[in-house]
């Protein structure tokens, strides 16, 4: 049943967006987006080439990659040969299709990486825009800054599809090499294990005097007042005061934000999330964009503080809500 899935979800991937690279920036509020199916580049492709030609990218088209002419016959040859085991249902058939899709996963992580490379880094000597030293190779997963633009980088559902055929050939492996008690506690470890490694929401530490705040675009020199917001996506937007924060939340009310951290007062540098934060404000405070508001881990130093700077206790809802 787990190859017979397999081959449908691999036939499957060929009609939906296998990866795409979303790409945001002040000019563009809304984001663009550039697919990639099996068969074919899609999305904001016309306005992203029109950019790129600015910085000497070559622009992009279907046409140009033979990898759009053969994805949909391996992906769809895959399907039929996962089928055909199932049908089969031979254990070496089994360990030979497994194998080989891992292969055909690390060839297409290489081609990919070659791919963007070449883009991001063979640039036009005459273009119009030339940052010395500068190269604009997309991510292959995860968040990237090019220059004024977040260049997000995820598995889109024909992606996600396919990971879920490896996820399938695993357990399927697990199942047929391991006897059936150690094959359940491998995969009751597994599992878990997976999600976790797909939802990490842990704090990027930020850079002082080399991060720019996301907000008022000014550099984070201050490792009392930072603040930073990781999104649902896995972006990491940093801000150099926690008033800056909250005006960025305001403004982009759209964006699913999963955490929030702030800086520790009596910490160098150093990111609490915000649940666990007591808040102070106002008084003699002073932070570098005049929100003027101190969190700290500990409540009796929040409390001494407080007193000190003749300031006031501040949940983070109304913080937020301000």
């Amino acid at each position: 049943m787990m190859l017979f899935l397999s081959g449908l979800l691999l036939i499957g991937a060929i009609f939906f967006p296998i990866w795409k690279i979303e790409l945001t920036a002040p000019q563009y509020p809304e984001g663009l987006v550039l697919k990639l199916h099996a068969s074919k580049i899609a999305g904001d492709v016309d306005i992203i080439n029109g950019l790129n030609h600015y910085i000497g990218m070559k622009t992009l088209h279907t046409e140009d990659f033979i990898e759009f002419k053969v994805l949909p016959f391996i992906l769809a040859g895959l399907g039929v040969v996962s089928i055909a085991c199932a049908w089969k249902s031979k254990r070496k058939g089994l360990f030979v299709f497994f194998f080989s899709f891992v292969l055909f996963g690390i060839l297409s992580a290489c081609d990919f990486y070659r791919w963007n490379y070449e883009y991001g880094h063979n640039l036009d000597p005459n273009a119009a825009i030339r940052v010395p030293g500068m190269a604009y190779q997309p991510p292959m997963l995860g968040y990237k800054q090019l220059l004024n633009f977040g260049a997000y980088s995820i598995p889109d559902i024909g992606g996600w599809l396919l990971i879920a055929v490896g996820v399938l050939l695993f357990a399927a492996i697990i199942k047929e090499k391991f006897a059936k008690p150690y094959g359940r506690l491998l995969g009751i470890l597994i599992a878990p294990a997976f999600l976790f490694s797909c939802s990490n929401d842990k704090p990027v530490p930020i850079k002082l005097n080399v991060d720019n705040c996301d907000f008022c675009m000014m550099g984070i020199s201050d490792g009392r007042h930072g603040a930073e917001i990781i999104t649902e996506k896995g972006r990491v937007y940093k801000f150099d005061d926690i008033a800056c924060m909250a005006h960025y939340s305001k403004e982009h009310n759209n964006t699913k934000i999963k955490k929030y951290y702030v800086h520790d007062y009596t910490k160098s540098n150093e990111l609490i999330p915000v649940e666990s934060a007591f808040f102070v404000s106002g008084g003699t405070i002073k932070s570098p964009m005049n929100g003027n508001i101190a969190a700290f881990t500990n409540k009796s130093e929040a409390k001494a503080f407080e007193a000190q700077t003749k300031g006031e206790e501040k949940e983070w809802a109304a913080i937020l809500n301000n």
